[in-house]
């Protein structure tokens, strides 16, 4: 479950750069600093949003890869 939890809020962190979220103001931003650091906010807001709930991508890629582990025995 840790596994596909970390892919879920790889996916979410993606989706977030998409929506622009971290990216710098035109004006008054915080230069190459703020874009250096901009992925590390992405990547903890993903992270918070996995640990409250999510978009349940997680939960169906445990269940399919546990569905095709139980099919290998």
């Amino acid at each position: 479950m840790d596994v596909a939890q970390k892919l879920e809020a790889s996916f979410l962190s993606e989706m977030l750069k998409s929506a622009g979220v971290g990216k710098t103001p035109d004006s008054f931003g915080g230069g190459a600093g703020e874009d250096q650091f901009s992925s590390f906010l992405r990547q903890a807001q993903a992270d918070e949003m996995v640990k409250a709930g999510g978009i349940g991508l997680a939960q169906s890629l445990f269940e399919a890869m546990k569905g095709h582990d139980d099919g290998a025995n």
